[in-house]
């Protein structure tokens, strides 16, 4: 019921991972149905498996932060899955240690810790699948704007990530006026205070220079953040042509985040992924997810602090 009334809410992803949650504990409560030989090998890989995801989870993410290094500027977006492949190492010796002392105040830490963990993992991992699916919707035709989300241009040029944006509109442009369609183009994205320009207008001239008119060509250029970008991109289609319906783009990892926005901005479209560099696509991610979780904060913080002191106190002997 919740997807029928609008795809685009968080709670979707949510209710989809307790759905998944609550499958997999009814099929470990039917376990004593097996065999026992097949049982015991079934329960040792559930225990086993979490183990050793997070530590083929915490390489990867170390690795993939080093290649972020090398790759992009130092800043605290770009060193996201390098800090969270060290906070789940840490977590594992926390744990480790926890059992090898025996200490009573290092386990409640550690159960602390591990309840407060799971709560976040639950949400990322429901926030993974859901955004996936989201991605797989198909667009429906009979649009009548193609909305670009702008992100940075360098030394006035249209770099790979907001190509990657720029290609796909085009697509979805040309097959709308394929069907029939008449559909108009917004590059929506202000000017950034190392920009020579508004991000618009370069994301416009990349258009031009691919065949699209400059008639069917508007440029948002007041907006400096995702919210602006769909509210101001609102305003221009109401203006236009009331009663609209858009599809909206992005780079994949920023796409439910956009579509959870458009939705509150009360923007009457779908939002689109496009390709993003793999290296790219894990330090973005988890940055988009912190952004959802802190958008809520009150509620993820209270449920987190509650978890941990519950585990703690849990643990004491």
């Amino acid at each position: 019921m919740s997807i029928r009334q609008d795809r685009r809410r968080f709670r979707n992803a949510v209710l989809l991972g307790l759905a998944v949650a609550c499958l997999l504990i009814g099929l470990l409560h039917d376990i004593d149905r097996l065999p026992p030989e097949t049982g015991a090998v079934v329960v040792f890989f559930v225990l086993l498996t979490p183990l050793f995801a997070v530590l083929v989870l915490a390489v990867f993410l170390l690795a993939n932060g080093v290649t972020m290094i090398r790759r992009e500027s130092r800043s605290l977006g770009n060193l996201l899955s390098f800090l969270a492949g060290l906070g789940l190492l840490a977590l594992v010796v926390l744990v480790v240690t926890a059992q090898y002392t025996q200490q009573p105040a290092v386990g409640a830490v550690a159960v602390s810790v591990l309840a407060a963990v799971s709560y976040v993992s639950f949400l990322f991992c429901c926030y993974l699948g859901y955004a996936f699916l989201y991605s797989r919707l198909r667009v429906r035709p009979g649009v009548d704007f193609v909305v670009v989300l702008g992100s940075r241009i360098i030394n006035g040029r249209i770099p790979p990530l907001l190509a990657s944006r720029l290609d796909k509109a085009l697509a979805l442009y040309r097959a709308e006026r394929d069907r029939g369609g008449d559909p108009l183009v917004i590059t929506s994205g202000g000017q950034g205070p190392d920009e020579n320009q508004p991000e618009s207008h370069a994301m416009a001239d990349y258009l031009l220079a691919h065949g699209v008119p400059d008639d069917k060509l508007l440029r948002e250029d007041r907006s400096t953040t995702t919210a602006q970008n769909l509210t101001f991109s609102r305003d221009l289609m109401r203006r236009h042509r009331p009663g609209y319906r858009c599809v909206l783009v992005t780079n994949n990892f920023h796409a439910f985040r956009a579509a959870i926005l458009a939705r509150t901005a009360k923007v009457n479209g779908q939002v689109v992924g496009s390709p993003t560099a793999l290296y790219y696509w894990p330090s973005a991610t988890i940055r988009e997810f912190a952004a959802v979780i802190m958008e809520h904060r009150l509620i993820n913080l209270s449920v987190t602090g509650l978890l941990a002191v519950t585990g703690f106190l849990a643990a004491l002997p």
